[in-house]
Formats: structure tokens, C-alpha cells, sequence
């Protein structure tokens, strides 16, 4: 069989997967464009196109303020998790040290906890932190200060990251396992320190698993909605899970219009995350399947 007849028949098989993935995609999309008369109407296509429901949306939801912290909070959470745990998982890939067996246990048990679980436990935590730094400050330094996570994005940041990294230090070092020690030595044999041997050699081979891990992450931080909206509560620090919801949750009337333009929108940047970096993902997780 020719190369083109089986690249037809596998678009032919995965045809029905194609169409269940794109399916909600395209009815956020439709009924997005409906003006409100059609809303309930049983027609696929609106009669007229409205594409200012997307304008109107950005400029009635508060879409705009949510996009930016969302951005702020998913970014800031990947990047610290991945300097975080990239000499964790090194460390706990390349040397041994007492109770290592029981602290990757450790990271994989903690993985089966869930957020909502622990989220009036983290609310008082930050509650706490804020008060303690405080006292720092002004016992110490002699400033008076208002350090406040709750209601804070910052705040958010750190609780994403307590909750991403351990899977991501679990993540890394299962990759880093796979990469020659010989690299490594021979590193160290030309004179190279540790920390160059890290950032020079290893890094490099391993940035598919960090694109991976960072995607997992950055994905989780833009989806997460219980945690955000126990620690959140005013509404210039909403993030879009919670923007988007708030369009539907105790109103009489909901403009769905607006809600599946919000939640297109929404989706954007994931999607576009996926197509720039998936050749890193694919590659990402082969590394995983050979180990």
C-alpha cells in the first residue's frame, strides 16, 4: 500500500476521534456568533453572524482583567515550578542519599490528594503567612508592612505550586534517568563544574521532558477553578475559570451568547501553547515510553 492510501485510511479511522475533539469546539463558536433572538432556536447557523458578541463580551464580563491574571497566574506558576524542580529532580535522579526511596513515595502519594481536600487547611495557612511576615517586618525591620495573600494572585501562585511540584519533580527525574551518566562524566573529566555540567550538557538534552512538565503545569494553573475561587474574592483578581462561571452562576437571565464567546476565547491560548511546542511534546513523551 502506497504511503498516500494510508495516510487516507488513518485520517478515516481517527475521523470519528477528530470529530468528537473539535465537536464543543465548534458549538462554543456558533452559538458565539447567535444574536440573543436566536439563542434557543433549534438552527445550527445563525441567520446573521454577530461577530461583535466577541466585543461586547471583552467589554461587559470583565474578560480582559480575568485574561491578564490568568496569564499572570499560570505563567508565574510554570516558571517557578520548573526552576524549582528541575535540581530537585536532578538530585533525586543522580544521587543517593537516605530515605530516597520514601521521599519519591512521598511525591507520588501526595499526587492523590485532591485541592478541595486541603483548601480550608491552605486558606488558613495563607492567612497565617501574611500575619507572620508582618510581624517580621515590624518587629524586626521596624516597617509597617500589609503582606496579604488572601485575595492576592500572588498568593494563588504559591499554592499552584505547592500543589505542581511534586508531580513535576516526579516528571523529571523518571526523564532524567534516561540520559547517559557517560555525558555527565565526560563533562567533569574537561574540568566543568557540577552546576555548568547541569546547564550545559544535561539541560539541553532534556528540554523536551521540561517543555512537557511545563505544559502539564501551565494547563493546570489556567483550568483550576475550586482553589481559585476559595482564595479569591474580589473581582479585580478573578481569573477566567472564575470570570467565565460567574456569567452563569446566580443570574436570572444568562447572555449564552457571551459565555461561549468567553470560553472560545478562553481556549486560545492553550491551544496555541500545543501547536508551537507539540514537535517538544511528542518528542517529551517518547522519552517517557522508552524508559
Amino acid at each position: 500500500m502506497s504511503k498516500l492510501k494510508r495516510s487516507i485510511l488513518y485520517w478515516i479511522l481517527l475521523s470519528p476521534v477528530v470529530v468528537m475533539a473539535l465537536f464543543p469546539f465548534v458549538v462554543m463558536f456558533v452559538t458565539a456568533l447567535k444574536p440573543s433572538s436566536e439563542m434557543l432556536s433549534p438552527t445550527w447557523w445563525p441567520s446573521e453572524p454577530t461577530w461583535r458578541n466577541f466585543v461586547d463580551m471583552w467589554n461587559e464580563t470583565g474578560f480582559g482583567p480575568a485574561l491578564l491574571n490568568s496569564l499572570f497566574v499560570s505563567l508565574g506558576t510554570t516558571l517557578l515550578v520548573i526552576v524549582i524542580s528541575i535540581p530537585a529532580a536532578y538530585a533525586l535522579s543522580r544521587y543517593r542519599f537516605a530515605a530516597r526511596g520514601a521521599f519519591r513515595q512521598f511525591l507520588l502519594i501526595s499526587q492523590m490528594l485532591s485541592p478541595i481536600v486541603l483548601v480550608i487547611g491552605l486558606f488558613r495557612l495563607l492567612i497565617e503567612a501574611g500575619g507572620f511576615l508582618n510581624y517580621l517586618t515590624s518587629t524586626y525591620l521596624g516597617w509597617t508592612t500589609n503582606f496579604q495573600f488572601i485575595d492576592s494572585l500572588t498568593g494563588l501562585v504559591f499554592v499552584y505550586i505547592g500543589f505542581n511540584l511534586a508531580f513535576a519533580v516526579w516528571m523529571l527525574q523518571s526523564y532524567f534517568s534516561t540520559i547517559p551518566r557517560d555525558l555527565e562524566e565526560a563533562a567533569w573529566i574537561e574540568g566543568a563544574s557540577p552546576f555548568k555540567t547541569l546547564v550545559k550538557v544535561f539541560l539541553p538534552l532534556a528540554v523536551p521532558a521540561i517543555v512537557v512538565t511545563a505544559i502539564f503545569t501551565f494547563i493546570f494553573a489556567w483550568n483550576e477553578y475550586p482553589l481559585a475561587l476559595s482564595m479569591l474574592r474580589k473581582q479585580d483578581v478573578y481569573t477566567l475559570p472564575i470570570q467565565v462561571v460567574n456569567q452563569v452562576a446566580g443570574r436570572y437571565t444568562v447572555e449564552w451568547n457571551y459565555v461561549m464567546a468567553a470560553a472560545f476565547v478562553a481556549t486560545i491560548p492553550i491551544a496555541v501553547m500545543f501547536m508551537w511546542l507539540q514537535r517538544y511534546l511528542m518528542r517529551g513523551l517518547a522519552l517517557g515510553a522508552v524508559k
